[in-house]
């Protein structure tokens, strides 16, 4: 494979090197400070996998100023990836469920989603918790891809019901499980 790979890029390759090597990814629990980043991130990432599949009158209550009050004050139960000295996505995770995974575009399909899920999956377990679960916008195919490549069920369809300033709204989803 060395020589393929080695005649296709015109040069030899070193061996234990990688092609494209992934970024290294460095885990913490968030700080005041990344509130701004992770605000960013969910607002962004919220509207890409959202858009078209939820209620119009939830769409209108997910401003990017109800993403910076959130963020604020869901600091204490988020995990931050940080890549050269970035925060590249986030996770939260109350008792038994990954309440969100996210990731800024330019980091989507680098192994920082992985890394985030991992250690939702770990912190769960570690809590006690046995199986893990999430919820998943029924129309966002992308995530649905990535929890099933990560070794995820889909436990099936569900009303989620989000809260907002105005009150409850109902949205299709999937609840997606894992024995952690």
């Amino acid at each position: 494979m060395t020589s393929a790979v080695a005649s296709t890029f015109g040069s030899a390759l070193v061996p234990g090197t990688a092609v494209n090597p992934l970024p290294e990814v460095q885990l913490r629990r968030a700080l005041p400070e990344d509130a701004p980043s992770i605000a960013l991130i969910w607002h962004q990432g919220w509207r890409d996998g959202h858009l078209g599949f939820v209620p119009d009158e939830l769409m209108a209550v997910r401003t990017e100023a109800s993403f910076q009050t959130r963020a604020s004050q869901r600091i204490g139960d988020t995990t931050v990836a940080v890549v050269a000295g970035q925060v590249a996505g986030f996770m939260m995770v109350v008792e038994d469920k990954v309440e969100q995974v996210y990731v800024a575009g330019h980091h989507r399909g680098s192994g920082v989603a992985d890394a985030l899920l991992a250690e939702a999956e770990r912190e769960i377990r570690n809590g006690g918790h046995p199986r893990a679960w999430l919820a998943v916008v029924t129309g966002n195919a992308r995530a649905r891809r990535f929890y099933e490549r990560s070794g995820w069920s889909d436990g099936g369809a569900f009303d989620y019901v989000a809260e907002s300033e105005q009150g409850p709204i109902r949205m299709p989803c999937h609840r997606y499980v894992k024995d952690v």
